[in-house]
């Protein structure tokens, strides 16, 4: 209570080591002296007004808001001392005291108005380009982050701070000019690939026992820096530059079907991360052993192929359309595109049994609208014309056969065990002989 009663007071009188109004009028003799005794009776036990504000050093304030004015270098100085002499008091004080207390509340409030006048917010732009990052200036003051830069804890309360649009890289304000690092999404822009050999280790020697991104010296043993290795690049880091966060590795995915996440460096984490809903693995060039012993592979591969099948149907079929079917694949456009690029999140969502689910029942969604819901698109299907016989056929019925000629459709048991040869084929192949017959 004697402290709130004291604060009070001093939120009305507003004397601190900041306000200049009531001092301007003195010489510069008396300035001095009394800035020298608010020091020596910083946190004297009298119970007087001057003694009082002595000791508020600018606690009435609001310490979250715009400095006023400009500060000049005495400012801050002036608040080191009193830090320091808020650090010698609380350990004179008797522990767990009261006083003691209070005395470390002071000590916080003075270290954030200090931070404060060394990191201002005055003059910061909204946006920033450096290295190719376009850094947006955040507005988050609740959320904690680690700054990319000197790997500290960014205090949005007090702090600014920007994070790259890009590749999301964080970082202090103050720490933007220093930034060596250039923006990873730039390289999956021009270098949509991956690593494909497992963890392509060169060795620490071929570094010269230095960290692979900013070069600092690094060892095993921890000395000057300890080296962590990247599973992805194979390459030693520092823990500056590796903070052992971990990733799916795409070359243990494709030779492996492994899935355990490993440690990899930042800008690999942050490569990956962008790289993941891109389709740029080619499964049947990379490795197409493995549809051999992934069953899930196999059916995910026959579901796309239905699906690029039906798509000539919902592009002519105005209903389709106006329903927009194909916007349920928005997600992952390239499967109405080929069926053979998969990305590290398809494989990811193949192994976890996501992606077969949900592309079954977008695939029973499409057959329903062609075989049973739409008369246009009804009146698209085939009949065997080797057995003449039967319901309507579709090219994605699992007992059917295409001729990848004309793409006709039979019943797969009439179109291999009556000819192999394409009736239609046929009628098309003497139907141009005729016309060059005519011709002549």
């Amino acid at each position: 209570m004697e402290y709130d009663e004291k604060l009070a007071h001093f939120r009305q009188t507003r004397l601190n080591p900041f306000d200049r109004g009531e001092e301007e009028d003195q010489p510069e003799g008396g300035k001095a002296t009394q800035q020298h005794e608010a020091s020596a009776e910083l946190f004297s036990e009298t119970k007087t007004h001057s003694s009082d504000r002595t000791m508020d050093l600018g606690l009435a304030e609001d310490h979250f808001s715009r400095p006023v004015g400009s500060f000049v270098a005495s400012d801050i100085e002036q608040l080191k001392l009193a830090i320091e002499e808020c650090k010698k008091l609380i350990l004179e004080l008797p522990e767990h005291s009261e006083r003691q207390k209070d005395t470390v509340v002071k000590l916080i409030h003075l270290r954030l108005k200090l931070q404060e006048l060394k990191d201002p917010e005055e003059d910061e732009p909204n946006l920033r380009v450096i290295l190719e990052h376009r850094f947006s200036k955040e507005k988050s003051k609740s959320v904690k982050q680690t700054c990319d830069k000197c790997s500290t804890i960014i205090w949005g309360l007090i702090q600014t701070w920007y994070t790259c649009t890009g590749c999301y890289y964080r970082c202090h304000s103050k720490c933007m000019n220093q930034i060596t690092k250039p923006c990873v999404r730039s390289k999956v822009s021009h270098q949509s690939e991956y690593e494909l050999s497992i963890c392509p280790e060169i060795g620490l020697d071929r570094q010269d026992y230095r960290c692979a991104e900013c070069r600092t010296p690094i060892s095993l043993r921890g000395v000057p820096s300890e080296a962590r290795q990247c599973d992805y690049t194979g390459q030693y880091y520092c823990s500056t530059c590796h903070w052992n966060d971990t990733a799916i590795i795409p070359a243990r995915v494709i030779h492996n079907w492994e899935f355990e996440p490993r440690k990899v460096c930042r800008s690999s984490m942050r490569y990956l991360t962008l790289m993941m809903p891109r389709p740029v693995l080619k499964m049947k060039e990379i490795n197409p052993l493995l549809f051999n012993f992934v069953e899930e592979l196999v059916e995910i591969r026959k579901l796309r192929h239905d699906i690029l099948l039906m798509k000539p149907y919902f592009i002519t079929c105005k209903e389709a359309m106006e329903a927009r079917l194909l916007l349920q694949l928005q997600d992952r456009q390239h499967f109405v595109e080929n069926d053979d690029m998969y990305s590290l999140q398809d494989l990811i969502d193949i192994s976890t049994g996501r992606l077969s689910c949900s592309l079954t029942e977008i695939h029973t969604t499409f057959a329903k609208h062609i075989k049973l819901d739409c008369e246009r698109c009804q009146a698209k299907g085939f009949v065997c014309e080797l057995c003449k016989e039967g319901d309507v056929l579709f090219p994605f019925d699992s007992h059917t056969s295409v001729c990848h000629e004309c793409s006709a459709v039979f019943h797969r048991d009439c179109y291999y065990d009556h000819s192999t040869t394409c009736p239609r084929c046929a009628r098309m192949t003497d139907r141009q002989q005729d016309e060059v017959e005519e011709e002549k």
